[in-house]
Order: C-alpha cells, then sequence, then structure tokens
C-alpha cells in the first residue's frame, strides 16, 4: 500500500498517542502539520523552535519508533518551524534517527540571525496589542507592601526572606524563594511586597505578578493561536517573576513543561523568581520531579496561622491604618474566635466598620458578636474564666481548690499559669478580673504567667503538646 505524507503522519501520531500523556498529545502533536514525504523522509510543520526542542528532548523516540513501524529502518524527520501564521518558514532541521546527535541537533535548530531593527514585537499577553518592555504592568497591588505586613512568630522567616530577595532580587539564595502556607495567610500580600519594593527601589526593572490560572489561560491560548514563542518570549524577559497559587499546574503537563522553560532560563540569567503554595513543594501532587527539584532549589518559607497576639497586632495595625476606633475587649474578642485566617478576621472588622457607620453607633462588644457569628462558619462557644478553670483542672486530674489556694507546689502554680494563659486568649476579660478569680492574684501576676507560658510553648514539647490538647477541648 502506497502511504502519503498525510497517512503516514496519522499512523505515527497513533502511535504516539497510546504512549503518552494525553493532554501532552494534544499540547504538543494536534497542532503539527505533516508537509510532504520524499525518499524515506517525512517533512512535518511545527508552529515554533520551542515545539522542536520540546519533541527532541521528550518524544522523539516516539516519534521515531512510529514512524520505522510505517517507513522502515531508514526513516528520516525533517522539521518545518512557522513562527506565526503568513510568516516564511525557516530552513529545516532533518532528524537521521541512527546516527543523529541530539544535541547537535538542538544547537542547529536556532533562527537566523536578525538585527535589533528587525526583530518582530514581543506580545505582552496581558494587553491587546503588544508593548515595549519598559512598560509592562506589574499587576500589583499597591497596597500590599512590608509596612502594612505585620510580623509574628508564624512568618517571621517568610518576611526576612521576603525584605532580602526585595533589596537584592536574583542576587540571594533564596532564588526561587518559595512561600507556602494555608489560604488567608498572607502569601499573595507578602510576595506582592517584593514587587511593590522592587519597583520603587529599581524602577527600570521588570516585575510581574501573575496568578497561576491566568498563566495557564494565556498558556492555552497560546497553542491555540499559534504564538507560543511569543509568550515564551515575553516571560523570559522578565526580571522578577511573581506566580501566585503554582499548585494550580498540577496535572496540567503542558503548562509544566512551559514554565519549566520559562524557570530555568530566568535563574539562569539571574532573575528573581516568587511562588506561593498552599502546600510544600514535598507534598505537591500531581507536579513532574523536575519542577519540584527547582521548587526546593532556594527557600520553601512556611507561613503559618498567626497566634492570638500576632491576630491582635494585625487588628491594631488595620485600625490605626483606617482611623477608627475599637475598644481594646472588641479587638480581643475577634482575636480570639477568629484564630487560623488573617482574611477573615480583617473582613470582620471591616464589617463591624460598616453595621457601625449604617446604625450610627459605636462598634461593640454585642455587634462583634453578631458579625462573628455570621463570619465564622463553626462559631466557638462563650468561653469563661471558670469554664477553662475546670478543663484544666481535669486534664491534669486536680480539684478546683488546688487552683485557687495559695500553695506553691510546682504542678500546681503551673496549672494555674496555664489557666490564666487561656483566660488572657479565649476571653475578653481583663487581666485584673481574670487574677481575682484565679487564686486572687494580681495584673502583673497574671501577665507574668502568661509570658511564662509562652516562653515554655517554645522551649517544652510536652508543654507545647499538652497546651494543644486543651486547647482542642476547650474549643470542642
Amino acid at each position: 500500500m502506497t502511504l502519503d505524507h498525510k497517512k503516514v503522519w496519522s499512523l505515527c501520531k497513533d502511535f504516539v498517542k497510546k504512549s503518552i500523556d494525553p493532554m501532552a498529545f494534544q499540547t504538543w502533536f494536534e497542532p503539527i502539520v505533516p508537509l510532504k514525504l520524499e525518499n524515506d523522509a517525512l517533512t512535518i510543520q511545527v508552529p515554533s523552535l520551542y515545539f522542536y526542542e520540546i519533541i527532541e528532548e521528550q518524544y522523539i523516540d516516539f516519534v521515531r519508533n512510529g514512524l520505522r513501524q510505517c517507513i522502515g529502518a531508514g526513516a528520516k524527520l525533517e522539521y518545518s518551524v512557522v513562527m506565526e501564521k503568513g510568516q516564511k518558514r525557516h530552513p529545516g532541521f532533518t532528524v537521521n534517527f541512527p546516527t543523529a546527535n541530539r544535541s547537535d541537533l538542538r544547537n542547529r535548530a536556532v533562527s537566523p540571525g536578525k538585527s535589533k531593527e528587525e526583530q518582530p514585537s514581543i506580545k505582552n499577553p496581558f494587553v491587546i496589542p503588544g508593548i515595549k518592555k519598559l512598560n509592562v504592568d506589574p499587576q500589583l497591588n499597591p497596597v500590599y507592601t512590608f509596612e502594612n505586613y505585620v510580623e509574628g512568630d508564624c512568618n517571621r522567616l517568610a518576611r526576612s526572606a521576603s525584605q532580602a530577595v526585595a533589596k537584592n532580587p536574583g542576587k540571594t539564595a533564596f532564588n526561587p524563594l518559595f512561600l507556602y502556607g494555608a489560604s488567608g495567610l498572607g502569601k499573595t500580600h507578602l510576595a506582592q511586597a517584593i514587587g511593590v519594593e522592587v519597583k520603587e527601589t529599581s524602577p527600570e526593572k521588570t516585575v510581574l505578578y501573575v496568578s497561576a490560572n491566568k498563566f495557564q489561560t494565556q498558556y492555552t491560548d497560546s497553542v491555540r493561536s499559534n504564538s507560543l514563542n511569543d509568550f515564551l518570549n515575553f516571560y523570559q524577559m522578565i526580571d522578577v517573576l511573581i506566580v501566585d497559587d503554582i499548585q494550580e499546574f498540577a496535572g496540567k503537563t503542558g503548562t509544566q513543561n512551559t514554565f519549566f522553560h520559562i524557570f530555568n532560563h530566568l535563574q539562569q540569567s539571574g532573575k528573581q523568581l516568587i511562588l506561593t503554595s498552599d502546600q510544600a513543594p514535598a507534598d505537591l501532587q500531581g507536579m513532574e520531579e523536575r519542577l519540584l527539584s527547582r521548587f526546593k532549589w532556594g527557600l520553601p518559607a512556611d507561613i503559618q496561622a498567626p497566634d492570638f497576639e500576632t491576630r491582635v497586632d494585625i487588628l491594631k495595625h488595620k485600625i490605626r491604618k483606617d482611623g477608627i476606633n475599637v475598644s481594646p475587649e472588641v479587638v480581643h474578642y475577634l482575636a480570639s474566635h477568629i484564630d487560623s485566617n488573617v482574611r477573615e478576621l480583617e473582613g470582620a472588622l471591616i464589617s463591624l466598620l460598616f453595621l457601625s457607620t449604617i446604625n450610627k453607633d459605636e462598634i461593640s462588644l454585642s455587634t462583634a458578636r453578631r458579625v462573628v457569628d455570621k463570619l465564622v462558619r463553626h462559631s466557638q462557644k462563650e468561653l469563661s474564666v471558670d469554664y477553662i478553670q475546670k478543663t484544666v483542672c481535669e486534664y491534669y486530674g486536680l480539684d478546683m481548690d488546688s487552683l485557687q489556694s495559695k500553695t506553691r507546689k510546682r504542678e500546681i502554680v503551673q496549672a494555674r499559669q496555664i489557666a490564666m494563659y487561656f483566660s488572657k486568649n479565649l476571653t475578653n476579660s481583663s487581666l485584673s478580673a481574670i487574677g481575682s478569680k484565679i487564686g486572687k492574684k494580681d495584673h502583673a501576676t497574671v501577665l507574668h504567667a502568661c509570658k511564662t507560658i509562652t516562653n515554655l510553648i517554645e522551649t517544652d514539647r510536652d508543654l507545647k503538646s499538652q497546651i494543644r490538647e486543651i486547647e482542642s477541648q476547650l474549643k470542642s
């Protein structure tokens, strides 16, 4: 049976399709067009040099086996590279399967030299039409600055590393800087703060923030419109690239392949990458191992849920910034009952301000309770100092009279201090009120007890575990 170029390529594609990921096949093989078959050499048209490189690096073995089944052992493959629709083809690159040296082939796959004036303008996927490099909109929110980012034990490492990167992008050991943590803890704020500071101190640098979802959409559009080369060129000219929610690349082979090449180019060129994720690199699923290994090259920095003191500081910072008047009791109530998400914490304060404005009334504790009940999915029950004392005593097998006594036995003193610690963090009671209910102590004793337990949590692993168990019982 006589085979023409279309039939040969169709049979070859069927062979490749059975051997590789369906998404990879759709991305890298569907756009290819067979052109001719002469002297056992099949010529195929690919949309860009990048397509040529990907096929040579990752899929040439499958193509070789497919063509040999159709044509025979002497099968050859020639590429005709068309950068854009209507543009002249580059000279073909020939692959002789039995003797080809892939590194040599890749070295020959280079566009003919052009002067600066002859180079086509790079299309910016964020706007239509293309614009020059210096006019790239960084897509940053100017509100996200280091000044507006409250530091605590939960984020100190990440914040310090981010500031170091902002002062010297691409020149520190933190490249890439991989910020990870649960949703709503400030990853986006911190990542964008780097970009904001870089633009302020080095306005000549090209900074870009992009969500992983937006990057994925742009990539898909570029493949569909045969403009993948423009897409790559645009991202490879960025000086500081911030990609938010990188975990959304999971399972998207084509996007991961493209980002891998962008990552390599920027990293090797001394440019800075900042990535955010809801998981540590080691915990990400559906990502290529070569990408995961690169995510670990720099610094993976964990951002944890803020502790009570940090939550209070966050609220106080926003209150000062917005110039509003909120009582310490309301601040402590919000910080005690919204304990895992900074975004919800700030949202509660905004809702509170809105309600007080509408009602033309002060921001009261009762209003705060209503806001928390609506915002928090599982609103915690109101805790009292007495209930906390009872829970602590039951946990350590003590009676209430022992906690109220003046004894200096170590185990009772520590239980008393733990009760004071939880009462300060989980109730709206003042230090004086807490002291009067727990052993008739003054506010200074309560404050000392809270600092003592806070320090022990950081140094005593067993006590830290006990605190977590008691807190779980209190909030159950």
